[in-house]
């Protein structure tokens, strides 16, 4: 363990003694209910401010805690958690394009990163004060008296240096004096286990946060509560949503591969964007086309589902509107349809994917295919318009699909007269 300058001790002034000790039961306790959380299933949040709130019920007078760690999430590369006694938790995520700032770079968690020191105290005020960082005199300027920060590394290391497996963390107090040594000795103890059912927790974090990236939220936890094997999977009614981009080959071939690349993912964030915002479930992308569920257990369900989908159509189109006032040629046909699939994995034991199969997965791609010989933007199967209700839509016709044996009754939104 490596420490930084200010000691207990600091100065060769009087060792502090405060305050009867806290019984080892007590901390016993703590520590204990820490491993029991970490074999357990809370969130990381609630597992940290309960820690918290045992010590400062312990007798340890806590002002502020903050534990800070990395994880794998698409939209943040870090988060932040902020424990104060009388407060809500505070959740602070950090974004992969958000630099860091001027407090950080100055901040003693980043001294103690670059100049390998797991743990560092400083007192805030009185004879043995040392207030070396900005954001100390902001907290003695807040009234604390005494600020503990520490380092954990996740694989072994002895601090955390540059690599992001591991965990950051303070403590603070306002109490005349600071924390005693007792008090000292027992954040110590227990920020080691608060430390490894921290690393269990990111863990599962992380892996929570892969799957539902990659597959989807529903099919993450399907995956992660065991259904792995090939044929695992359940048979679901829903409203399955099918959209593709027109003209991509024209596309890809005049464009340059990073502007290609670019006007794909404003595609996604028109199609799968909206059917996320909206409570859809976006299964997988098939080159340029979006694959998505609206699940539907009952007739509530099925009055909400409705809705979603009509809202994430019409979001879709707005985005795509707005796109193209903005010059990028983005467009694309949305076919919607209902009926009952199976949800679950297909593939080689070796390689598997969770998806939907079965004639609605494969009727709704050939709706989409209409999207473009009856000029419409949104095509509805018979099946779905016969649930929507309040929404106006248009006739098209039976057609007949590729592959499909009888031909199927198709509808357009009123509104949407156009591709």
């Amino acid at each position: 363990m490596v420490v930084a300058e200010q000691s207990s001790n600091p100065g060769g002034g009087e060792p502090v003694s405060r305050g009867g000790a806290i019984s080892a039961v007590i901390v016993d306790a703590i520590c204990d209910w820490l491993v029991e959380q970490a074999l357990g299933e809370p969130q990381l949040e609630s597992l940290f401010a309960g820690c918290c709130r045992q010590l400062h019920a312990a007798g340890v007078p806590l002002a502020r805690a903050m534990v800070g760690y990395s994880t794998l999430h698409p939209l943040y590369r870090s988060k932040t958690l902020i424990f104060s006694p009388d407060e809500p938790l505070q959740v602070v995520p950090h974004g992969h394009d958000e630099e860091a700032n001027e407090a950080w770079r100055r901040s003693p968690l980043r001294y103690m990163m670059e100049n390998g020191i797991s743990m560092m105290r400083r007192r805030l005020a009185g004879e043995g004060a040392m207030v070396d960082f900005p954001v100390l005199e902001e907290f003695r300027d807040e009234g604390f008296t005494d600020y503990f920060a520490y380092l954990v590394s996740f694989d072994g290391r002895q601090t955390i240096g540059e690599n992001p497996s591991g965990m950051i963390g303070s403590w603070t107090t306002e109490v005349p004096g600071g924390f005693t040594d007792d008090q000292l000795a027992v954040l110590i103890r227990v920020q080691r286990q608060l430390a490894v059912a921290t690393k269990v927790r990111v863990k599962d974090e992380i892996a929570g946060n892969v799957l539902s990236a990659y597959l989807g939220p529903e099919a993450g936890r399907k995956v992660l509560a065991g259904s792995i094997r090939r044929g695992d999977g359940d048979r679901i009614h829903a409203v399955v949503w099918y959209s593709d981009l027109r003209e991509s080959t024209q596309l890809a071939a005049r464009m340059s591969h990073e502007e290609f690349l670019a006007l794909l993912n404003d595609y996604f964030e028109c199609t799968a964007g909206a059917v996320l915002d909206n409570g859809g479930e976006v299964l997988r992308f098939v080159g340029d086309a979006v694959l998505a569920i609206f699940p539907v257990s009952d007739e509530r369900q099925m009055a909400a589902a409705s809705r979603n989908v009509v809202s994430a159509v019409r979001e879709a189109l707005r985005r795509r509107d707005a796109l193209e006032a903005t010059g990028k040629p983005v467009k694309f046909g949305i076919a919607l349809h209902l009926g009952d699939v199976l949800f679950g994995n297909i593939g080689v034991p070796a390689r598997l994917e969770f998806s939907v199969i079965g004639p609605c997965a494969n009727e709704v791609a050939r709706i989409e295919e209409l999207t473009k010989a009856l000029s419409r933007p949104v095509l509805v199967s018979g099946d779905l318009a016969a649930a929507l209700d309040g929404v106006a839509l248009v006739d098209l016709g039976s057609h007949p699909l590729k592959g499909v044996g009888a031909p199927l009754q198709i509808f357009g939104l009123e509104a949407d007269a156009s591709s």
